[in-house]
């Protein structure tokens, strides 16, 4: 879909994971990647991929919001918008997936990009 058929509060997850990806930590791969929780009050909660030199404890940006969502008391999430700097959208890892199925149940999946294409 275009970005341009989005509702406003969804265009404000998207933008706030495309910021968010601008403070990640990626070293080794050069991949930012940003992610967004927006809950039905219209709170929003970001998180950026954070790598590691041992590759395996690499967090993703997804599992970096929810973590942090946790740690802040909220829930209630309605929509995790992901931004990855690539020309097509980019859809969570299944680690992501699995945490999001625990801890944000029933969350949409908005993937955005370079592009204005949105998945």
């Amino acid at each position: 879909m275009h970005r341009s058929r989005l509702a406003a509060a969804d265009l404000a997850a998207l933008d706030a994971a495309e910021t968010a990806a601008s403070f990640a930590r990626a070293p080794y791969s050069r991949f930012r990647v940003g992610a967004a929780l927006a809950t039905g009050d219209g709170d929003i909660v970001v998180g950026c991929n954070v790598e590691s030199a041992s590759y395996g404890l690499t967090v993703c940006a997804e599992r970096t919001a929810v973590f942090a969502a946790v740690a802040r008391g909220i829930s209630g999430f309605v929509t995790v918008a992901v931004w990855t700097p690539t020309d097509a959208p980019t859809m969570p890892c299944g680690a992501c997936r699995q945490v999001l199925h625990e801890l944000a149940p029933g969350v949409r999946v908005l993937s955005g990009c370079n592009s204005d294409q949105v998945a």
